[in-house]
């Protein structure tokens, strides 16, 4: 691999891996075997460093990253609680259609769906909470980004919902 192609492919990574490792890295990228897939192996591997960087360049202070948040249950159990609730929703419309689902006394009734994505929905709300208190002051950014996603995957679940005037 030519020495250019090396260094472009270097800036790749987040720079305290390149303070730590560029020269090294580029030498082997030089003097190694090149090609196409060595080049796709390191924008990989270099995309892999921004989500969740290894241990490195700055030892002395802990690494946050997007990545590294999401990887938190307090993260993660929100969204998949969004995502089930957004999924009984499209089973629901895609098997019953959009109508009551059941009527009882004469009056149509929700039915038990529309129960398990409240309570989908409302039970996120206290984990959602100790997320944004736990990270907010850790890593302000990462969990701005993680609190985004998890606004995004309960809009999606309620979008179906009013859309269909469940």
């Amino acid at each position: 691999m030519n020495s250019v192609l090396a260094r472009v492919l270097i800036r790749l990574y987040p720079r305290a891996w390149r303070e730590r490792y560029g020269a090294e890295f580029e030498m082997h990228l030089v003097e190694g075997p090149g090609g196409v897939r060595s080049a796709l192996d390191v924008v990989w591997s270099a995309a892999k460093e921004r989500m969740v960087p290894a241990l490195g360049g700055k030892m002395e202070k802990p690494v946050y990253s997007f990545g590294g948040a999401m990887k938190n249950w307090s993260a993660f159990v929100p969204v998949a609680m969004s995502l089930t609730a957004l999924t009984l929703v499209l089973v629901r419309v895609a098997l019953a259609g959009t109508g009551p689902e059941v009527v009882v006394n004469g009056r149509p009734d929700e039915g038990a769906v529309a129960h398990i994505w409240q309570l989908l929905m409302g039970a996120q709300l206290p984990v959602l909470a100790f997320f944004a208190v736990q990270w907010l002051r850790r890593a302000p950014r990462q969990a701005l980004g993680v609190l985004a996603v998890q606004a995004g995957a309960v809009l999606a679940a309620m979008a179906p919902v009013f859309y269909f005037n469940l």
